[in-house]
């Protein structure tokens, strides 16, 4: 059986969509979001240890956000980034209205 080294993780806070941290787990805390109902919210994480073969996993919780509804609809990783683009699929008119944490973990594939 194999461990997973948590060593390896870390915390960033975005500005503008775009954060640095150059681990192979993370939790990010977004900017205040109010993404409108079916629009997107795209977050650029700058992070060396980050292939374009690799296999991330990523799951959202709600910071200060108390509306709308986050899900994760792509995850695209590249050497030295890795893209997260968030969606409000909230079944009304519902913007969201704080932070999310974006949480990801990288695995070499």
């Amino acid at each position: 059986m194999s461990t997973i080294n948590r060593v390896n993780g870390g915390t960033a806070t975005a500005t503008a969509g775009a954060a640095t941290l150059n681990n192979r787990f993370g939790i990010i805390t977004t900017e205040a979001l109010t993404t409108a109902q079916a629009a997107t919210y795209t977050l650029t994480i700058t992070n060396s240890q980050i292939a374009a073969t690799d296999m991330v996993f990523v799951s959202i919780g709600y910071g200060t956000n108390s509306q709308g509804t986050a899900v994760v609809t792509k995850v695209t990783p590249a050497a030295g980034s890795l893209v997260i683009i968030v969606n409000n699929m909230h079944a009304s008119a519902v913007a969201f209205n704080g932070t999310l944490k974006i949480a990801y973990a990288s695995f070499p594939a």
